[in-house]
């Protein structure tokens, strides 16, 4: 059984081309089981997995807990909100306690920047990073990039723009490692004050007018103004984004070629994206969330071979 250079996937920037390419390849073999009639196989049946979420989830939380059973393994599932670490325990003390109970692998999305990081160091269980605070969101990264490949046949030489909320997407960074990775040209576009202040050390171009970036762009990732992360106001209002930075279904038709849409969801219907938009022929935004259970199939399943 191959195996992944690292024990843990705790970020892109920690894996190689070499694992992303071993993840999609897993990945289009687990595609074609859930896509049967019969969609499980016995891969890691005995293995238990305990899923840990610090912060609110629907798809990265369905879609572990699908790949998990569609592999047979023994799924734990722990919300922050009506646990413990409302009577004040720590992170540690709350995995250890888990531990405890012989789990082999734990899914954890955390507010933190490096919680996943932090618990590496500390237990002997193999991690997937579901998402930390405003760092990596590993999984939806090879699940966007792995669509694009599915959809456009390779990513290498792709140009990719990355528009919306940059300075606090976790998506973002991702896409950049993995992108960059995979020989993909990538851009991001926003508002001046929604991007990072050293973003073009990353080796992305910046770009702060949306058309010039759709006219530029062979795959569109569309983000989410993330509210619930802004302690000031980065912008006037949601109407005011929506009419300089909002696309719609007309902007797409006026470009000279056509492009891929996709967004990491939740989407902000007539924000950043209008329904047309969203909806229309150039949107593969639900294939995002079937390719996401195939490769998070893949992740478990490369994961629990690791001997690194």
């Amino acid at each position: 059984m191959s195996s992944l250079s690292q024990r843990h996937l705790l970020g892109i920037k920690n894996i190689t081309a070499k694992d992303i390419e071993l993840i999609f390849e897993t990945a289009d073999n687990f595609k074609e089981v859930i896509n049967r009639p019969i969609k499980k196989v016995p891969s890691l049946r005995d293995v238990t997995i305990a899923n840990i979420f610090f912060e609110n989830s629907t798809r990265t939380r369905l879609s572990f807990e699908l790949a998990e059973k569609r592999l047979s393994a023994d799924v734990v599932n722990f919300s922050a909100s009506n646990s413990s670490v409302k009577k004040g325990e720590t992170l540690l003390d709350t995995v250890h306690n888990i531990l405890a109970m012989k789990v082999d692998m734990v899914v954890m999305r955390h507010a933190s920047v490096g919680a996943p990081h932090f618990l590496s160091r500390h237990i002997k269980a193999n991690i997937v990073n579901a998402g930390d605070g405003t760092h990596e969101h590993p999984t939806q990264a090879l699940l966007d990039t792995f669509s694009i490949r599915e959809k456009l046949g390779d990513v290498q030489g792709k140009k990719v723009a990355i528009i919306g909320d940059i300075l606090h997407s976790r998506v973002a960074l991702s896409n950049i490692f993995a992108l960059q990775k995979l020989g993909a040209k990538v851009m991001v576009c926003g508002p001046p004050t929604l991007l990072p202040k050293f973003i073009g050390s990353l080796g992305v171009q910046v770009e702060l007018d949306v058309k010039k970036a759709l006219e530029w762009c062979d795959v569109a990732n569309v983000l989410r103004i993330q509210l619930e992360r802004q302690q000031i106001k980065y912008f006037p209002s949601l109407r005011e984004y929506s009419l300089y930075y909002g696309i719609t279904k007309k902007m797409l038709d006026n470009l000279k070629k056509q492009i891929v849409i996709m967004h990491p969801g939740p989407i902000n219907r007539g924000v950043e994206l209008s329904s047309d938009a969203a909806d229309s022929a150039h949107s593969i935004i639900l294939d995002q969330v079937e390719n996401g259970v195939a490769v998070r199939m893949a992740v478990l399943y490369l994961l629990a071979g690791a001997t690194a």
